[in-house]
């Protein structure tokens, strides 16, 4: 099984406390920047109905594993009137109240919880979040830029200074791994370090890059399993590393970043986009953690390009019809999760409105072909 889904080469969520400082802008492959406005008279008021699921999504989520956790990138869009909430609602509104009605929905077991990155998010607004949710679902979290940037950027998003604060040990627990696990408590699924783009005088010392990461991801495990103790408090909680670099999959990197990432217990996160080689040029990567979880966010239909976030949602706003279906990433990630999920290991993965068209439906598509080959795989397997 490994062999054959593991191929060799020949694999914004609502502020829940005002502020008095702006947060930096949204970055391009958030979902954290304002959706077109609804094409029927919207509610700013009254609470946010769910839509019902229909018999043929029950009996499909009764199909899936229950190590299986999907959901989409945030949840604030009026467009998916019909396909998660029942009604008219502006982005507002769901901002604030939708996150209880999308938990509701039979499919989406997870969401990506993107506003971390722009600033650290406190205990108390981790636990309003985990309150609004079943206790199955899971979160994904982005840990803040404040720590996996090498960047100090302005407003624009330009970089003007080498960050002190990246990838530094004590910020990674202090500002992420603590707040966010005794906040979501069981319900922390994947704790995910974004490496921003890295500049060019640290792609050309990759290997002190990775020291820091090691260091880093040290700290983070004796805050799990150390005198602190955090992983009793989530259990199943993954650790994982997303890279928005090519330079990490070289011949002379992938060995060792896949070395710091088994010796301190994480993994490596899918990053599906086109500033990233595709999926299958991913595998080999995560071939050598193997087995273990997968945390896969699947960000932008590569057609658009490296840049091309604001492309696509100006193409596929509102956001509620799949338009550009990417069949051969979803067979892939199909494959990758069936693998997974037969070793009863936790598989969470995210999609973006702009990776197909329409988040909601995205993950119904990879649900179908997920439930399709586990039907196949029973069917055919000896009695």
């Amino acid at each position: 099984m490994q062999d054959s889904l593991f191929p060799d080469d020949t694999p914004p969520e609502p502020p829940l406390r005002p502020r008095r400082n702006t947060p930096p802008a949204a970055g391009p492959d958030s979902d954290e920047t304002p959706a077109a406005p609804a094409t029927r008279r919207a509610r700013d008021s009254g609470t946010v109905q769910p839509m019902p699921a229909t018999p043929q999504q029950q009996a499909l989520a009764g199909r899936l594993p229950p190590s299986l956790h999907m959901g989409t990138s945030s949840w604030h869009f009026p467009g998916w009137d019909g396909l998660v909430w029942q009604g008219a609602y502006t982005e507002k509104r769901l901002s604030s109240q939708g996150l209880k009605a999308y938990g509701q929905h039979a499919l989406l077991r997870s969401v990506s919880l993107d506003r971390a990155f722009y600033r650290p998010l406190s205990t108390l607004q981790y636990i309003e979040y985990a309150e609004q949710v079943p206790e199955t679902f899971r979160f994904v979290v982005k840990a803040p830029a404040l720590v996996t940037d090498s960047l100090v950027r302005g407003e624009q998003g330009q970089g003007k200074q080498d960050n002190p604060g990246f990838l530094d040990p004590r910020l990674a627990v202090d500002t992420f791994i603590r707040p966010a696990i005794e906040g979501l408590g069981t319900k922390a699924g994947a704790l995910v370090f974004q490496i921003s783009p890295l500049p060019s005088h640290w792609l050309r010392a990759m290997p002190v890059v990775l020291e820091r990461l090691s260091l880093m991801l040290e700290a983070v495990r004796d805050a799990l399993d150390g005198e602190q103790a955090l992983r009793s408090q989530a259990p199943d909680v993954v650790i994982a590393v997303e890279v928005r670099d090519a330079a990490f999959l070289r011949a002379d990197i992938q060995p060792r970043l896949a070395e710091v990432l088994l010796q301190h217990g994480a993994t490596y996160c899918l990053g599906l986009h086109a500033k990233m080689p595709p999926i299958e040029a991913q595998l080999p990567l995560l071939r050598r953690l193997w087995p273990g979880p997968l945390v896969c966010r699947w960000n932008l239909h590569r057609k658009h390009g490296a840049y091309g976030y604001q492309a696509a949602k100006d193409l596929y706003e509102p956001f509620d019809r799949i338009q550009d279906a990417d069949p051969e990433t979803r067979s892939h990630l199909t494959r990758v999760i069936f693998a997974t999920a037969a070793r009863g290991l936790p598989a969470l993965v995210t999609i973006n409105n702009k990776a197909e068209g329409s988040a909601p439906l995205s993950v119904e598509a990879l649900a179908q072909e997920v439930a399709a080959g586990l039907q196949a795989s029973d069917t055919l397997s000896p009695r």
